[in-house]
């Protein structure tokens, strides 16, 4: 019930603004398979569009400064999203882990693994957590890029601009058999495809 008022909040959110959201790459989403969702992040629009487009049920892992964003902390918080503190590895695990032993076959759990907002199509450095999160629960990564979010809500800005999102779903990355020896490689080779469609932008 969660997911889809989840669904329904944010398809909302995007017909007031408004915003129209574009798919491609639904076809690498298998039904009933859990996923470590990796995506870019440039927009508070980012968690709009995701939510009500992406056709995932998962759970975020959010920084705790995201509870105070209006209607975007509440609505998270109520869906059960999962609040970690970026300074504090040990709770971020433990937060992480306890969500995952509460979810079933066929959820994800998405990061953004720059950590914050980044400026036009410039990605910051990755975070290790979400694919140190994969390797340990080996689950796929399934990276995501999102695009034309930073138009409709700029980065350091609440002022709202109507316009259209893309959000393209790559072929997931198998971590069976990974250890924690593999983190750096996994998050080069997913940084790799969510930079590869970040260039091309919204064409």
């Amino acid at each position: 019930a969660s997911t889809t008022c989840g669904v329904l909040w944010a398809r909302l959110i995007g017909y007031v603004t408004p915003i129209f959201v574009r798919v491609r790459g639904r076809e690498h989403i298998a039904p009933g398979q859990s996923y470590v969702v990796v995506a870019n992040h440039q927009s508070y629009y980012d968690i709009i569009a995701l939510y009500g487009w992406l056709g995932i049920d998962f759970r975020w892992v959010m920084k705790q400064e995201l509870r105070k964003v209006p209607f975007i902390g509440y609505g998270c918080q109520a869906a059960g999203h999962i609040f970690v503190e970026r300074r504090n590895p040990k709770q971020a695990r433990q937060a992480i882990a306890a969500a995952l032993d509460k979810l079933g076959d066929g959820i994800g759990i998405l990061f953004f693994p720059e950590g914050t907002r980044s400026r036009g199509d410039r990605m910051l450095p990755f975070k290790k957590g979400a694919f140190r999160t994969a390797i340990d629960q080996q689950i796929p990564v399934l990276p995501v890029t999102v695009t034309g979010t930073n138009e409709i809500l700029p980065n350091r800005t609440l002022a709202l601009f109507p316009g259209t999102a893309k959000i393209t779903i790559h072929a997931p990355i198998e971590t069976a058999g990974m250890t924690t020896g593999d983190i750096d490689d996994l998050m080069q080779e997913t940084r790799q495809q969510i930079a590869l469609a970040l260039s091309e932008g919204s064409d």
